[in-house]
């Protein structure tokens, strides 16, 4: 297996420079991620105090690495300030923060002896957040899935990123799905690659079979980034896979909120029989009923590279090889 180590593997004490998109909840994932040399990030926004420490204690209780936990700052309230500062109580290394300002949380991080992450749409931001006392920017391409900060794309960003902060440790995201993306990022300067949609795909990550499929199926062109998508999240782009939600909305010409085609109706339902309404921001869990696939899906422009299930691990290994193998090609004699 090839040495890709670089300073930001060093600084989070990683071997392999791959970070997972908090995109999953499954501790499997994560610390699956951890323990193959990577770092994995657990999506803690909207668990709750039970079941962040839960999950917390799952994933302690199946990695010694590294991994990190995720939130949205606009969405922050008490109890989410409550699970932040649970989670710092519980040692993790690593807290990674995303729309809105990191400066509040700069001196609590710091304070339990951890590294702040925050994720950048702009080398303005980046130089905002390196200057608040962050860490390690991420800077995200809007090719990415999921919500998206930023309106420029991966391969004009990170290097537009990494000369505004020279001295800081900045991550690419957005479109990364193996180790061409991650040979590319590395060569534009990042100290390593933010990968989501690959991640989601990951034996180990539970999602609804009916979600799975159409991921697999789905090629490049096949996502859209709007803020379709806003029950629960307003006034938030993102990018997702295309279904008969947003085929309908495009072809009644976009109506905004209010006057969209099957607003209010329930596309789906929770195990408990809550109704998923369609336009929520939820995405499909393998635990929902009903019509599943006209929920979100959210999904990088790298969905067209991701067309089979792989374990975590082996995820990492294919990545590292294939990029150290390009990398390598550009240094013989």
């Amino acid at each position: 297996m090839p040495d890709l180590s670089t300073p930001t593997c060093d600084l989070l004490g990683i071997a392999k420079p791959i970070v997972q998109a908090p995109v999953s909840v499954v501790p499997e994932v994560i610390a699956g991620v951890s323990n193959a040399g990577g770092l994995g990030i657990l999506q803690a926004t909207w668990l709750g105090a039970s079941q962040t420490r839960r999950r917390i204690a799952a994933i302690k209780s199946l990695t010694d690495r590294p991994f990190g936990t995720n939130y949205v700052v606009s969405l922050m309230g008490e109890n989410e300030h409550a699970d932040l500062d649970y989670a710092l109580e519980a040692g993790v290394p690593v807290i990674s923060t995303f729309w809105g300002d990191p400066a509040p949380f700069v001196e609590r991080v710091h304070a339990a002896g951890a590294l702040l992450f925050h994720t950048v749409g702009s080398a303005q931001e980046a130089r905002r957040a390196v200057d608040a006392g962050v860490d390690v920017v991420v800077a995200q391409g809007v090719e990415a899935g999921g919500h998206v900060w930023g309106e420029v794309s991966t391969l004009a960003l990170v290097p537009a990123v990494v000369d505004a902060v020279p001295d800081a440790h900045v991550i690419a995201a957005g479109g990364i799905a193996d180790g061409r993306g991650l040979a590319a990022v590395l060569a534009l300067g990042a100290g390593a690659a933010w990968v989501g949609t690959r991640f989601v795909m990951s034996r180990e990550n539970r999602m609804h079979p009916e979600h799975r499929a159409r991921m697999q199926a789905a090629r490049e062109t096949d996502t859209l980034h709007s803020s379709l998508f806003d029950i629960g999240w307003p006034d938030a782009p993102h990018r997702a896979l295309v279904n008969d939600t947003v085929e309908t909305w495009l072809a009644a010409g976009s109506p905004p909120s209010g006057e969209r085609p099957g607003e209010g109706e329930a596309v789906a339902h929770h195990a408990g029989g809550e109704p998923i309404p369609r336009y929520s921001m939820e995405d499909p869990l393998e635990s929902m009923t009903g019509d599943v696939t006209s929920m979100c899906m959210y999904a990088g422009q790298g969905i067209g590279l991701v067309n089979d299930e792989k374990l975590v691990a082996a995820i990492i290994d294919d990545m590292i090889s294939q990029a150290g193998a390009i990398l390598g090609s550009f240094g013989g004699d």
